[in-house]
């Protein structure tokens, strides 16, 4: 790699810090190919994306950002995954495939500026998906509105009621 392709590179990955919501490190030593073909491919289908990139280079991206101090992770075979959208869903996704490949290993990561450990990507990845999230939030929302649309309909129906006794009580006189 020429020293212009290794400028364009680390302006990439600090692009991509700034750019992503959260950023996981991990270690990928032992993993097969084809399991990490498809951990890429689980990746992306969330908008997500796994980086493999010299870790001078990434030290390198980071100096002068808020974070920085993740420079000390970077040694060994470190990769790093960057979430664009749902910072859970890349969690999930994460820890899911790192319980089914043990090579697959989780550093450390960042939600924003916040710099967190592999016990805390856990707890992330045990929260409700962005979608669920909503999906609840719209429930709520449209809760209130629907009792008093159920409400708002017990009074004709209670006095229909009232009228089809009366009826059938005339009817039998």
């Amino acid at each position: 790699m020429d020293r212009a392709e290794k400028t364009r590179l680390v302006e990439d990955v600090r692009e991509r810090f700034a750019k992503a919501r959260a950023a996981f490190v991990t270690d990928y030593r032992g993993i097969k190919a084809t399991e990490l073909d498809e951990f890429r491919r689980a990746l992306k289908e969330n908008s997500n994306e796994f980086k493999i990139v010299r870790n001078t280079l990434v030290r390198r991206a980071l100096e002068g950002t808020e974070v920085e101090h993740l420079s000390e992770y970077f040694t060994g075979t470190t990769a790093i995954v960057f979430s664009y959208e749902d910072a859970v869903g890349a969690a999930k996704t994460l820890t899911e495939y790192a319980g089914k490949y043990p090579a697959l290993a989780v550093k450390t990561g960042t939600l924003g500026a916040k710099v967190i450990g592999p016990e805390e990507i856990k707890a992330l990845s045990r929260l409700p998906g962005r979608e669920e999230l909503l999906g609840k939030l719209l429930g709520s929302l449209n809760s209130p509105i629907s009792g008093l649309v159920g409400v708002l309909g017990g009074v004709p129906r209670k006095l229909l009621y009232t009228l089809n006794a009366i009826k059938a009580q005339k009817e039998a006189a």
